[in-house]
């Protein structure tokens, strides 16, 4: 049987760089941001629905994001709306993953994994952390990116301390020697939890 991993973080924490550490040492990787830019892409999952919320959001059979978060920053109503067509498009995604990789220890890179209640869908939970320096000046780093909208993100996420609290693991990406080295234990854990199931 699997073992499946949530790896959560807020944004900026690295989460993506720790994910490709797991990559690196066998795991099979499940991205939710991937899967939404799947959903938003030419005839995606989520194209149709998006286009009876906001028709303007939506280019040649595409969501464009950009004109999607400033129709969001205009008229906050949209987003729930947005969620509810994403949110279950993407744990039937998530779904389909798991059961074409039976036999492997998955991994399950979700941002919002207990903003969205699921970290009871898996086996454990590891949560990414660094300092706020840190994290705001990798999220500013990012194209396009702005202050405000950082912050209109952290706002939709919980405190990483309560993150962190809540987890299972808790990995170190103040280094990519501290995140491997995080990495390399919890696999020996989990091994070890499979060896004794």
């Amino acid at each position: 049987m699997s073992f499946l991993l949530g790896l959560t973080g807020s944004i900026g924490m690295g989460k993506s760089t720790t994910a490709q550490l797991f990559a690196d040492r066998g795991c099979k990787i499940w991205d939710a941001d991937s899967t939404v830019h799947r959903a938003y892409s030419k005839n995606g999952t989520a194209v149709a629905g998006i286009a009876k919320i906001a028709s303007d959001a939506v280019l040649q059979g595409a969501v464009d994001r950009a004109k999607l978060r400033a129709l969001i920053s205009q008229d906050a109503s949209l987003l729930p709306k947005l969620e509810a067509i994403i949110h279950p498009l993407v744990k039937q995604d998530r779904h389909a993953f798991t059961a074409n990789n039976p036999k492997s220890i998955l991994v399950f890179d979700i941002p919002l994994l207990f903003e969205l209640n699921s970290q009871t869908d898996f086996d454990a939970v590891a949560c990414v952390m660094s300092s706020f320096e840190a994290q705001k000046s990798r999220v500013l780093a990012r194209p396009g990116m702005t202050e405000e909208h950082f912050e209109m993100i952290r706002s939709k996420q919980w405190p990483a301390e309560k993150k962190a609290a809540e987890a299972d693991y808790i990995i170190d990406t103040t280094s990519l020697e501290t995140a491997a080295q995080a990495v390399d234990a919890i696999l020996e854990d989990i091994k070890k939890r499979q060896q004794n199931a």
